[in-house]
């Protein structure tokens, strides 16, 4: 009754359910490891939003490569802005997906020690692509600044190319090292995303705080492929079942063909 499942494309069609199986339970497996991987990432985030604010210095230094741990920490701290040594960001949007720039401001502390302080975004309105925009100032004198701190830039963690050539005071990443060498001085490792104070007008526009990741999504998609699995081999025993249903129909239907007529 089942031998037709020696038939080239029955063989064909269990190998692919056998492969199919495996293959959807590991891709369930990959997603659950995805949320857990979300899930440990929104919850180091939501720590870091909430956590105290604390000076700068107490987690930064020159040099230092701002860990995973240590990203999107508020931290404070007091100095001025050196608006003469400022420089923008390119190739950057905002809220809105508008291109234009992040203005990224040398602080100078009061140990001397320079943090950068990315200021916020600001439209691409300048007469060319080469021209220095206009930049809205920030408060003179001493001032003290809150910010989540960020590790530094780079093209392989970001993706942006670090472009040469750049139109003066124009820069493609956020990286204290090549800052340190421009400015020729202490930069303190990573830079800051300013929160306060808050720009007068609103402008440059704030740095949006970073959004948490879609981890049930991925919940759900394990979940998805785990069914799928569950259901490869339920569709190859209704389709086994089918075509042995077929097959006797036939048998039959050739049987009372076979018969001679009654007289």
């Amino acid at each position: 009754m089942y031998r037709f499942l020696l038939s080239r494309q029955w063989v064909i069609l269990t190998l692919v359910s056998l492969l199919l199986i495996p293959t959807m339970i590991r891709l369930g497996f990959w997603q659950m490891h995805r949320y857990d991987e979300r899930t440990a990432r929104n919850q180091l985030v939501s720590d870091a939003l909430t956590a105290e604010a604390v000076p700068v210095e107490q987690l930064t230094t020159p040099g230092h490569a701002v860990t995973r741990g240590e990203r999107y920490r508020s931290v404070t701290a007091t100095g001025s802005f050196d608006t003469e040594r400022e420089v923008v960001v390119r190739r950057r949007v905002n809220a809105d997906e508008t291109v234009g720039f992040h203005v990224l401001t040398p602080f100078v502390l009061t140990d001397g020690k320079v943090l950068l302080v990315d200021r916020g975004w600001i439209p691409a309105d300048a007469p060319s692509q080469t021209s220095f925009p206009k930049v809205p100032a920030p408060p003179a004198g001493r001032v003290t600044v809150t910010g989540r701190l960020m590790p530094d830039e780079t093209t392989a963690a970001s993706g942006i190319k670090d472009l040469k050539g750049l139109p003066d005071r124009q820069v493609m990443l956020i990286n204290s090292e090549q800052e340190a060498q421009r400015l020729g001085a202490q930069v303190l490792g990573g830079y800051i995303a300013q929160t306060a104070p808050e720009p007068k007008g609103d402008s440059p526009e704030l740095v949006g705080r970073p959004g948490s990741e879609d981890a049930a999504l991925n919940y759900a998609y394990a979940i998805q492929w785990w069914l799928f699995s569950v259901g490869v081999p339920v569709g190859w025993v209704i389709l086994v079942r089918r075509e042995t249903r077929d097959r006797a129909q036939a048998a039959v239907r050739e049987a009372e063909q076979a018969e001679p007529a009654t007289v």
